[in-house]
């Protein structure tokens, strides 16, 4: 079928919207509007110690405040602003005090280190840096603290108010892209509230829900799939840090449904040997930001009643483009409702299995390759109000004149299911034959003792290119793993090199960097 084709391709028919379109044109308008209708009830809390939390009513106050104070501080709307720490209701805080004054978000990594930082505020512009720890660098900055943000309030004289344009540029996000190298991805604020429509159509959140931010904010899925969603609904958000003894009784004692999980966190809350049998009150378990293997997910359904389930997105569809969630009034088969099941253990949907990653979200359009043969792996494009306006500075890289981005992965549609087989750009071809890293990974893993597997590729003489396992195994020697792959795979699609490692090296949200594993190979050619 073909990647490279050009032909004109009709326009695939928009899937309607099941949810009324939020009339708010700047994020931060949702805070205002939780403020007006439910002013004193709960909006977000820091469990500590000490305890913090803030009602709506607070929050809206506080955000204007702080917004006012940025302002004082002579940015004007389009100025950048970073913001660098853990996750915080400080940070919280100031995502959306930067947006209501009109400028624009820059979050950054917290544990990237300092030459990093700097290329990213250099790359951005930032005028203003808030951070939690101060960082050698010339930009001005000002401390993310409780007390650095008083001292902005109480600076701030003039009343800020949302700029009333949705298609204003509210948030750059540092991502590999398609491309491979870093850059930052523009997104606009009909883009993040956009995808807030399309999981509120499907009925991802509601008002009476308690959602645990686990996940950093400096990632899209935390960002805006969980924060954003979070301040559409008007839930109740329970903000930590990150993973500890604490955990499990904290879900109890702040009642938390929703829990957003990288596969990462998922395998350390099945192999915490604190974990109760289930995880009262958590009702919904999403996963999100990398790759779900079927093993996982079916290991925690098994372990704790919850069912797992899965969304698919980028950086620049800030970030849905689909997912596994039940849609509101369609059964298993898409006919019809659910019938009204006794609790229990959550059933497995018929469709689970490798790469099956749900149907696409109201609002989202997938194309497969040209679109002339859906059912057979090309690229995945995707066209929706959700998409970025391009990569900074000037949009390069962006959705085309007909509205549709190639998200660089290779997928296929299978009654209007999605189901990914891997990255485009991470396709090994051996003698001209195309191997997808996905599943040699997936038959590494079904070796006993494999408890990790990455696969990439290397230049080859010979055939072109060179299929390259880096693999966590305990107890098992090159040769075990050779054996298994002779037997399990074709021999163009066996691993001519096996490296064991201790572990492999992950980004924040526990996706492995495959970035890094090239590079240590081109290293190693270099030392020869």
């Amino acid at each position: 079928m073909g990647l490279w084709k050009t032909q004109t391709v009709p326009d695939l028919p928009v899937v309607p919207l099941v949810a009324a379109r939020s009339a708010a044109t700047n994020v931060a308008d949702l805070v205002h509007g939780h403020a007006v209708r439910r002013p004193d009830v709960e909006a977000l809390v820091q469990p500590g110690p000490p305890r913090r939390s803030l009602t709506w009513a607070e929050l809206d106050e506080r955000v204007s405040a702080v917004a006012s104070g940025l302002a004082a501080r002579g940015l004007v709307a389009g100025h950048r602003v970073g913001l660098l720490g853990p996750n915080s209701v400080e940070l919280v805080v100031a995502y959306l005090a930067v947006l209501r004054a009109g400028f624009v978000a820059v979050p950054l990594n917290p544990q990237a280190g300092d030459a990093e930082v700097e290329q990213m505020l250099t790359d951005s512009g930032v005028r203003l840096l808030l951070a939690t720890v101060p960082r050698p660098t010339a930009v001005r900055q000002h401390p993310l603290t409780p007390e650095g943000l008083d001292a902005l309030a109480a600076a701030g004289r003039v009343p800020v108010s949302s700029p009333q344009d949705r298609e204003s540029l509210a948030v750059l996000l540092y991502t590999a892209g398609t491309s491979g190298s870093p850059k930052a991805a523009m997104l606009t604020h009909r883009a993040l509230l956009a995808h807030l429509d399309h999981v509120a159509a499907v009925g991802a959140m509601d008002a009476d829900a308690t959602v645990l931010t686990l996940l950093p904010l400096f990632h899209v899925f935390g960002l805006n799939a969980v924060l954003g969603s979070w301040a559409l609904a008007g839930a109740r958000l329970v903000v930590v840090e990150g993973y500890d003894e604490d955990f499990f009784p904290l879900l109890t004692r702040e009642h938390v449904t929703h829990l957003p999980v990288a596969p990462a966190l998922l395998s350390a809350i099945l192999n915490d040997d604190r974990r109760p049998a289930r995880l009262d009150p958590v009702v919904s378990v999403v996963s999100g930001a990398a790759p779900l293997s079927p093993a996982l997910r079916r290991e925690f359904r098994e372990a704790t009643g919850l069912q797992v389930e899965q969304g698919y997105g980028l950086t620049e569809a800030a970030p849905g483009i689909s997912a596994t969630l039940p849609r509101p009034g369609v059964g298993p088969d898409g006919d019809g409702p659910d019938a009204g099941d006794a609790a229990g253990p959550a059933e497995a949907p018929a469709a689970e299995g490798p790469g099956h990653v749900g149907r696409p979200l109201p609002g989202v359009q997938v194309r497969i390759g040209d679109g002339s043969e859906e059912t057979e792996p090309a690229e995945i494009f995707v066209r929706g109000d959700n998409l970025f306006s391009g990569y900074w500075p000037d949009g390069a890289g962006g959705p085309g004149p007909d509205g549709w981005f190639g998200t660089g992965d290779i997928g296929f549609l299978d009654g209007g299911d999605l189901h990914l087989v891997d990255r485009a750009r991470e396709l090994v071809v051996v003698n001209g034959f195309n191997v997808y890293p996905a599943e040699v990974e997936e038959a590494l893993r079904e070796l006993p003792g494999v408890q990790a597997a990455a696969v990439v590729g290397r230049p080859d003489p010979r055939t072109g290119e060179q299929v390259v396992a880096f693999v966590v195994a305990d107890g098992l020697s090159v040769e075990d793993i050779t054996a298994h792959c002779a037997l399990r795979l074709a021999k163009f699609k066996r691993p001519g090199l096996v490296r064991l490692l201790p572990e492999l090296p992950r980004g924040a949200t526990g996706k492995i960097r495959k970035g890094a594993l090239r590079r240590s190979l081109e290293a190693d050619e270099e030392s020869r």
